[in-house]
C-alpha cells in the first residue's frame, strides 16, 4: 500500500528555491522506490514573505505548515532585507516565529565526517577521523526569544558618561524548558554512546545555574546510566577544534548552541554538509544548517546536498521511513567517494570535470538511489 504524505515547502530566499529542487527531486526517487507519494505544498517564510505579504510569517504558511505530515524548508535572508531599525520586519524573524508557533522547542544537528571529505576540513584528519556528534540545542527560550527593548536616556540619567541609546535582550528561562530539552539528550544519548556534555556558563549566569541543577536533577532521577560533562561554553568552543571525538551528545541554550554548531560545521570542510531537524510536540521542521548564501544565488553552483540530508532527517525522524534516509545517505557517500564535488567542497586535487552544480549534484544522488 502506497504511503502518502503532505510536505509543506518553505523555499525561502537566496539559494532557497534551487536547494529544494533538488531535494524534491530526490524525495520523488525515494518514493517511487519505497512506496511512498508525497505532496509538496509551498508557502513564503522570510524576504520573499515580507515583499510579497509585508510579513515573514504570513498566516496563510503557518496553516499550511500545521496541516502537513512535516515542513521542509531551504534558507532565509538576505542584504536586501538588512536592517537596525527594529521596527522593520526581518526575514529571520519568520523562521524564530515558526519555531514558536509550531512548538519546535528542540533542535537536533548531527556532525558526522564523510571520509571522502576530510581533506575539506582545516583540521587535520586524524583529529577529525571519527567524529559522530549530535548536538541538542534548545530552540524556543533564551535571548532570542526574550523581551528586548531599545530606547534613550534622559538628559542627567545614570551615573557616569553621557546619555545615549541604551539596548535590552533579556536571557530567561524555565524550568520546565531546560528539562524537556535535558530528556531529549539523555534519550539520544541512549542510542549513541552515551554521554552528554551539557553547555552552559555556570560561573556567570544564573540561567546557566538553574540549567545544570535541573539538567543534574534529571540525570540523577532517571538517566544515571548515561555519562554527564558539565563543559562551560568558551572551553567547549575550544575543544571543538581541539578534540572533537571527545564529544558524543552536546546540549545547550539556544544562542551557545546557535554558536557552537556552527563551529562545528567547520569540522565537516562546509556548512553545506549539514542538516538539521527541529521537532517539539507536533509537526517538525528540517532544514540544511547554512544561509541563504545571496552571492550565489540563480547561478546554479549551491551545494544542495545539506538540503537533502535535511530530507533524510524528515523521513527518519518524521515520517517513519528509516531505510529511505539510510539510502540518502548511502547515495550522497556514493556520490562523494566518486569523486564528486560542487564548488563549496572540491579542493585543489579535485579534477575540473569532477566540480559539478546544484541540479548535477541532485541528478548524481537520483541515480545512486
Amino acid at each position: 500500500m502506497t504511503k502518502q504524505f503532505k510536505i509543506c515547502v518553505l523555499e525561502g530566499d537566496g539559494i532557497g528555491p534551487e536547494i529544494m529542487a533538488e531535494g524534491i527531486k530526490v524525495l520523488q526517487a525515494v518514493g517511487a522506490k519505497h512506496g511512498a507519494e508525497f505532496s509538496f505544498e509551498k508557502a513564503l517564510i522570510g524576504g520573499c514573505a515580507i515583499d510579497a505579504a509585508g510579513d515573514p510569517l504570513p498566516a496563510q504558511t503557518l496553516d499550511i505548515a500545521r496541516a502537513s505530515d512535516a515542513v521542509l524548508l531551504a534558507a532565509v535572508g538576505g542584504p536586501k532585507w538588512d536592517t537596525t531599525d527594529s521596527t522593520k520586519p526581518r526575514p529571520e524573524q519568520g523562521l524564530l516565529r515558526i519555531r514558536k508557533e509550531l512548538g519546535l522547542y528542540t533542535n537536533l544537528r548531527p556532525v558526522q565526517i564523510f571520509s571522502a571529505l576530510a581533506g575539506a576540513s582545516t583540521l587535520r584528519p586524524e583529529v577529525i577521523e571519527g567524529v559522530d556528534i549530535a548536538i541538542v540545542r534548545e530552540l524556543t527560550g533564551g535571548l532570542y526569544f526574550g523581551e528586548r527593548h531599545r530606547y534613550y536616556d534622559e538628559p542627567g540619567a545614570g551615573t557616569g558618561g553621557a546619555p545615549g541609546q541604551r539596548a535590552v535582550d533579556t536571557l530567561e528561562y524555565r524550568e520546565y524548558e531546560v528539562e524537556r530539552i535535558a530528556r531529549q539528550a539523555f534519550e539520544a544519548a541512549r542510542t549513541r554512546r552515551s554521554r552528554v556534555h551539557s553547555v552552559d556558563k555556570a560561573n556567570v549566569l544564573d540561567t546557566s545555574r538553574m540549567w545544570r541543577e535541573v539538567v543534574h536533577r534529571v540525570h540523577d532521577e532517571d538517566y544515571a546510566d548515561v555519562e554527564l560533562i558539565d563543559m562551560l561554553v568558551d572551553n567547549t568552543a575550544m575543544q571543538l577544534v581541539n578534540d572533537p571525538r571527545q564529544f558524543d551528545v552536546v546540549v545547550t541554550e539556544n544562542m551557545f548552541g546557535d554558536i557552537l554548531s556552527d563551529e562545528a560545521a567547520q569540522i565537516t570542510g562546509s556548512l553545506g554538509m549539514l542538516a538539521s531537524a527541529s521537532m517539539g510536540d507536533g509537526v517538525s521542521l528540517f532544514e540544511p544548517s547554512h544561509g541563504s548564501a545571496p552571492d550565489i544565488a540563480g547561478r546554479g553552483i549551491a551545494n544542495p546536498l545539506a538540503q537533502i540530508l535535511s530530507c533524510g532527517m524528515m523521513l527518519q525522524y518524521a515520517l517513519g521511513m528509516p531505510q529511505a534516509a539510510a539510502d540518502i545517505t548511502r547515495a550522497i557517500t556514493e556520490v562523494l567517494d566518486e569523486g564528486w564535488r560542487t564548488g563549496d567542497i572540491k579542493d585543489a586535487s579535485t579534477p575540473a570535470d569532477k566540480i559539478v552544480g546544484t541540479a548535477a549534484m541532485g541528478d548524481l544522488v537520483v541515480g545512486h538511489l
